[in-house]
């Protein structure tokens, strides 16, 4: 494994209710399950880690209940914080509203998360073999995102930076949005978000506008479908489309997060873009199985659900075969 994974975006406290639909207006619903988790950023990371990547956190943490929450879950999974806490702040949280078809709906409240200064920034170093990661979160916030742009642009050219603009993309400034793709390694989105940055169009059209007009910079991009899987473009020239795997969703809350964090993870040990994708997708279809944002499986869960699959693959291709 050659070097970190630096995370500065922004971990939340979830508050995550199970109903069977989201409530019409003005009416209620009763939960038939609820969970207080770690989330956020903090799913990113789990799945890098539990893939084998030492993952440190650049981001800030709050005083306060939810503060003490996000630190204990750090701690539990070995993963260090390197800014100090907000003296005056706590750290945000968002209700997650997970409906009866697997689908989230969230609320979010900003906290300590949401300010950050040059001098809070200056604990968060990099090395020669790290990698950096941010979400649009952190900068989609007035107090947090010239500072961390600024943090972004003077990272040394060698340290690959990922991104995924996240859902809140159209609330970051088309400024500092242009600041943070201009110095992106790697770009990972949905097709949602892929096209509130380049235009509509099919993914191998909207891939190659990232690339050519606003990831100068970019190895490649990752245009991430759901079930489907997710579309990689290189900048050679190199596309292909990687399936996904078909499974029975519980919970889809955290499987864009799972699927960054192995795909980085993936190429940190050298894996093809192609097969890091692979990878990733396993990575994807795997927690969405499980209930929790942070349900990442590990390095050996994935590679025997790989392994498993390529068997079924084979014995089907064989009784294709014997039947001709």
């Amino acid at each position: 494994m050659s070097g970190r994974l630096v995370q500065v975006g922004s971990a939340v406290v979830d508050y995550v209710y199970r109903i069977d639909a989201l409530p019409a207006p003005g009416n209620e619903k009763t939960a038939s399950n609820y969970a207080r988790v770690a989330g956020g950023g903090f799913n990113m990371m789990v799945a890098a880690n539990r893939t084998g990547m030492k993952v440190v956190f650049g981001g800030r943490l709050g005083t306060g209940p939810d503060g003490d929450f996000l630190r204990a879950a750090f701690a539990s999974q070995g993963i260090e914080t390197l800014m100090p806490p907000s003296p005056s702040m706590d750290s945000g949280n968002c209700v997650a509203l997970i409906s009866g078809d697997a689908e989230r709906t969230f609320v979010s409240w900003p906290g300590a998360e949401s300010v950050l200064t040059p001098d809070m920034m200056t604990p968060v170093k990099v090395s020669p073999g790290d990698w950096v990661f941010t979400s649009g979160y952190t900068l989609s916030y007035p107090g947090s995102r010239d500072t961390l742009a600024d943090w972004i642009a003077a990272l040394p050219p060698e340290i690959p930076f990922v991104f995924d603009p996240t859902p809140v993309i159209a609330e970051i400034p088309r400024p500092i949005l242009d600041r943070v793709l201009a110095r992106t390694t790697w770009l990972s989105c949905n097709t949602d978000e892929a096209a509130k940055i380049a235009g509509a169009g099919d993914a191998q059209t909207v891939a190659v506008r990232l690339l050519s007009q606003h990831c100068p910079k970019a190895e490649g991009v990752i245009i991430r479908a759901g079930a489907h899987g997710c579309l990689v473009r290189l900048a050679d020239g190199g596309t292909r489309a990687i399936p996904g795997f078909a499974v029975t969703a519980v919970d889809t809350n955290g499987a864009g997060d799972t699927h960054i964090g192995a795909f980085v993870s993936a190429l940190s040990r050298r894996l093809s873009p192609w097969e890091a994708a692979r990878y990733a997708n396993a990575a994807a279809a795997l927690s969405v199985t499980r209930h929790g944002g942070s349900s990442a499986p590990t390095d050996n869960e994935i590679q025997e659900f790989l392994a498993h699959r390529d068997q079924a693959t084979t014995a089907h291709g064989r009784k294709q075969e014997a039947t001709t």
